[in-house]
């Protein structure tokens, strides 16, 4: 049961990220005059759907158990996943998009579905296992545009894209039907209850602040899976293929990590897990915050110690009445494939004259004006280090999140996962545009690391205090044993 849902899921987010390969391709090769703002919604549209009906197919998964609900959502889907093929403007492109967008609720039926087979020190596990699902992104990524190359014979023949939806329509059917036939349905045990008391979990504030989570090591990494190939293509200068490759380079480990973080989290605990993964999060946007840049600041000058008048002047030396001041002159700028070579900032220090021959000046009056300039080059592969790091922490956390979740909802896994990941779903959606006024604001590429620093920090912060309010009101025994009493 746990590896067909992890394969239906894995086939489920492959298909939710297709229009990110497709239709970048599809506007490289004019195929369609689509401007930035166009292609902004066709990447997000199905981000958006897939979440906002997360936690109606997670009610739904609850009610009726997971066969009939994946069955259903993958046959579904597959219709304007095909019909995709057929259309040929922005608006059908967008009204199939939201179709088969519907895709990535998959999460939230395979996570309540997965959750009912497993008993609770099992659970962390299981869905961590589950949820490497993740990386049907990095399968998209990789083998799509090479797919499409072959389609449409190497770009001498467009019209051979329309067979990459239909491809995946038919992977879809495919898996619908293999799902039907070899799994076993299972619901949550309990009696059939109202939609009012389904819903009741949201109103607990301890929801929402998972949903936070989510929308930190689940929804930054959709969202970046995507930004990275802009971000590396601007800030890097390389080539689109390259800018790919490094971005499946932070979305694959990011997927499959997430077993390790299952097991790390039945093992020590999803709440230790998370002190941990909020914290190397605060700790890597940190170090990413800092951007490509050349400064250029006033360093130590030379002032005269006597009262005189300046007798000469050169880029090396200034005289004030015979008494020589040395100056120092501006060095050579290193080439610049030697800059972007260097790990560390490189710095110069140089002096300009101030003053003129015939000028009177008094003691400690400025002569030569102080210049430093620091570079600093944000080595390529530094930055693709620690962006990988970051994406590993985060692949930990989405299962130490839904580790949590049933534990303290055992009954409620299909409800309030959907609510969790509709609010982590909404990160990958919101993400690329706020990253886009960021930039448009500051004109900082890095200014996408600080806003992730500072939901990091908010959410350390905000668990920190839960903990200690918990701390403070309970004896110092129920400390010992949180985890175990689950009260946090």
């Amino acid at each position: 049961m746990l590896f067909l849902n992890t394969l239906a899921f894995t086939t489920c987010f492959a298909a939710w990220m297709l229009n990110g390969v497709l239709v970048t391709y599809l506007v490289d090769h004019q195929v369609f005059n689509w401007g930035p703002v166009e292609v902004g919604w066709l990447l997000g549209i199905p981000v958006l759907t897939g979440s906002i009906f997360r936690l109606p197919l997670g009610m739904l998964t609850d009610r009726y158990g997971g066969r009939p609900v994946f069955t259903a959502l993958l046959l579904f889907c597959s219709i304007p996943m095909y019909l995709l093929s057929e259309v040929n403007s922005f608006a059908g492109f967008a009204a199939m998009s939201f179709g088969f967008g519907i895709i990535g609720t998959g999460f939230a039926v395979g996570i309540a579905f997965t959750s009912v087979w497993y008993p609770k020190r099992q659970q962390g596990l299981a869905l961590g296992v589950f949820g490497a699902g993740n990386a049907g992104a990095a399968l998209t990524t990789l083998f799509a545009p090479t797919l499409l190359m072959k389609l449409t014979a190497g770009g001498t023949d467009l019209e051979g894209w329309r067979m990459l939806p239909r491809i995946y329509a038919a992977c879809l059917v495919a898996m619908a039907v293999i799902f039907f036939l070899f799994t076993t349905n299972r619901r949550p045990e309990g009696d059939a209850r109202t939609m009012r008391r389904m819903l009741e979990p949201l109103r607990t504030v301890r929801v929402w602040r998972f949903g936070l989570y989510y929308f930190l090591v689940f929804g930054c990494f959709v969202a970046f899976a995507q930004w990275l190939v802009p971000y590396y293509v601007n800030v890097y200068a390389v080539s689109l293929v390259t800018a790919g490759v490094f971005a499946s380079m932070f979305s694959f480990p990011s997927g499959v990590i997430r077993a390790l973080g299952g097991w790390l989290s039945d093992r020590w605990g999803a709440r230790k897990v998370m002190y941990w993964v909020l914290g190397s999060s605060v700790a890597i946007c940190l170090l990413l915050v800092v951007p490509r840049m050349e400064v250029t600041t006033p360093g130590k000058g030379v002032m005269s110690t006597l009262n005189g008048r300046v007798t000469y002047v050169s880029d090396t030396l200034v005289q004030v009445n015979g008494t020589a001041f040395a100056v120092r002159q501006e060095p050579p700028s290193e080439m610049h494939g030697m800059h972007e070579r260097r790990i560390w900032p490189t710095k110069r220090t140089w002096q300009n004259p101030v003053v003129q021959v015939g000028d009177e000046v008094r003691r400690k009056q400025l002569l030569a004006q102080g210049v430093t300039r620091i570079h600093f080059s944000a080595h390529m592969m530094v930055f693709t280090v620690l962006v990988i790091l970051v994406g590993i922490v985060w692949g930990i956390g989405k299962a130490a999140v839904y580790k949590h979740i049933p534990e303290y909802f055992p009954d409620q896994v299909g409800v309030v996962g959907g609510m969790v990941g509709v609010l982590g779903g909404l990160g990958g959606f919101l993400g690329p545009i706020l990253f886009g006024y960021l930039l448009e604001a500051t004109g900082l590429w890095t200014s996408s690391w600080l806003f992730l620093l500072l939901v990091s920090l908010a959410c350390l912060l905000w668990m920190n205090h839960v903990v200690n309010l918990i701390q403070r009101r309970a004896a110092p025994e129920v400390n010992k044993t949180m985890e175990v009493l689950r009260i946090v």
